[in-house]
């Protein structure tokens, strides 16, 4: 039974300041002109990158001080921005030195580092979008990967779950965006089967990607990855040009469920963890249930490459 409200009871005092009692991870935020310990770095409710997901951002990892493949993040993080129509104060450069005082300031050889730009809030609380104030923002924490230590060696559990990803007419998969709601529906599908990971589908229902992951399949010695209805990642991408030197064949198709479930080997791909073998899907192990000798190659060859210089740029720490 609900407590009735005595219409004679003073209001409770106002506070002076919020005091979070949350805890954070390590790191080191910009916000506002100001370089913040991440436990500071606060957004308004009033903001529509929290009331109405209206946000883009992109992610780059540091690995031994070194940033990766960097400039072409940056090149989709500022097509996010034209295409959402949100205006920041800095340029490539600008955001590049923002993103590396960032790191240098949190002192991680090994950081997972976003930027990002929300529509803001409105003075007034307008609801028309142009009346809000776009808002940059960036941070360095310390390395995440979606494959935790155990499951990079023996290969991950994944389900593919019967939600369907917004399709991109709704929302072009090139804006990278948080609107998940599809991505977290597919997760817990993937938890409740046992699974510790998840796979949804595209409108046509074939296999799409995954919570922050695209998905690679490998037959006859070829690969191959969803082609539509997927973020066109960066490490996706990159998968991409390591074949293309070492003589590998990878195309981009459409991807059935039943052809998944039949590959000789299947990976996923991220900025957060690399190339992650994947060795049961529901419930059934993939070929004979061990790491395939082209994912470890595919694998070793993307760590080698953080230390070339045409692919990989220092942090200048202090």
């Amino acid at each position: 039974m609900s407590k009735s409200i005595d219409p004679h009871a003073k209001p409770p005092s106002l506070a002076a300041h919020h005091i979070d009692p949350h805890s954070y991870p390590d790191g080191v935020a910009f916000l506002d002109g100001q370089y913040l310990p991440m436990s500071q770095a606060k957004i308004s409710v009033l903001d529509w990158g929290f009331l109405h997901s209206d946000a883009t951002y992109d992610t780059v990892h540091v690995w031994d001080g070194r940033f990766f493949r960097l400039d072409l993040h940056l090149d989709r993080f500022f097509g996010g921005l034209d295409k959402l129509r949100m205006t920041i104060p800095f340029d490539r450069e600008g955001v590049a030195e923002i993103l590396h005082n960032c790191v240098a300031l949190s002192g991680h050889r090994a950081a997972y580092v976003e930027m990002l730009c929300t529509r803001g809030a409105s003075p007034t609380f307008s609801r028309d979008p142009r009346d809000a104030v776009n808002r940059f923002m960036a941070f360095a924490v310390p390395f995440g990967s979606v494959a935790n230590a155990e499951q990079l060696q023996r290969g991950q559990h994944i389900a593919i779950s019967d939600k369907v990803r917004i399709p991109p007419a709704s929302i072009d998969p090139a804006i990278k965006n948080y609107h998940w709601l599809d991505l977290v529906r597919g997760l817990y599908d993937a938890y409740d089967r046992g699974a510790e990971t998840a796979l949804v589908l595209d409108f046509n229902g074939n296999v799409a990607e995954g919570p922050g992951f695209n998905v690679f399949c490998v037959n006859d010695g070829k690969l191959s990855t969803p082609a539509i209805g997927v973020l066109p990642g960066i490490t996706r991408r990159t998968v991409f040009d390591l074949c293309a030197e070492a003589g590998l064949a990878v195309t981009a198709a459409d991807v059935s469920v039943t052809a998944l479930r039949q590959s000789d080997e299947v990976f996923i791909t991220s900025t957060a963890g690399g190339i992650m073998p994947v060795t049961m899907i529901d419930g059934v192990p993939v070929a004979d249930g061990k790491v395939g000798a082209i994912t470890k190659r595919v694998m070793a060859i993307y760590w080698q490459k953080h230390e070339n210089p045409a692919w990989s740029s220092p942090v200048r720490y202090p």
